[in-house]
């Protein structure tokens, strides 16, 4: 059924007004940050169409302006639109009140944001000061699937430039994969080895996926 088929009670818009954003489904919220649909295809059919398109509302979310402009039905104007939001909803958690780092699974709640629904592996560092208060997450490397490139001297560096007095790094796996590889246990060895050596405190290491994430021993 066509949005203006429904009842009027019954339109995405309304709705929203009515019971929230909560009270939405994806391809909902999505047809009212597209706007209108194009001839043949009302703007829930293509919300739905586009998500599929991009296999998933996480990879919508990260696709380049570029190539959201060429899925059928976009063009620039609705393409810059879409990325527009998704960016806001990523600044919005980056810029939310200072967690602080307790144990790991704070780690990896905050480090979630920065990883989830990429195709390729990234290493990020958390500067936190000395009462575990999140500093600032820096992204520290861009890699192929599944493998882990961390330059210890190069996170070092990252810490203590803005001042901070300890740290976590995580890094995601694309393939979803939990387990830690061996190369991921002996850079953890390194980076705890080099935070003590230069006066950092070391809070861990955890590899986060679309819908898990781990410890590295």
């Amino acid at each position: 059924m066509r949005v203006k088929d429904l009842p009027e009670e019954d339109r995405p818009r309304e709705r929203l007004l009515r019971l929230g954003p909560e009270a939405l489904s994806d391809r909902e919220l999505l047809a009212l940050v597209l706007g209108a649909g194009r001839p043949g295809c009302d703007a829930i059919e293509l919300a739905a169409r586009l998500i599929d398109e991009r296999g998933g509302l996480s990879a919508l979310a990260i696709g380049d302006a570029h190539a959201l402009e060429r899925l059928p039905g976009m063009g620039p104007a609705r393409a810059v639109r879409v990325t527009a939001a998704f960016e806001l909803a990523r600044r919005a958690i980056r810029t939310a009140p200072r967690r602080r780092i307790r144990g790991s699974a704070d780690l990896a709640a905050v480090a979630g944001p920065f990883l989830q629904g990429l195709s390729h592996e990234r290493v990020i560092v958390i500067a936190c000061d000395s009462a575990g208060g999140v500093l600032r997450v820096i992204p520290l490397t861009e890699g192929a699937a599944d493998r882990s490139l961390i330059p210890v001297r190069d996170v070092m560096s990252a810490v203590l430039t803005i001042g901070g007095t300890g740290f976590g790094v995580a890094h995601n796996h694309p393939g979803g994969r939990v387990e830690p590889s061996p190369s991921d246990i002996r850079v953890t060895a390194r980076l705890r080895e080099a935070s003590e050596t230069v006066g950092l405190r070391f809070l861990d290491h955890v590899i986060v996926t679309a819908t898990a994430w781990a410890r590295v021993p």
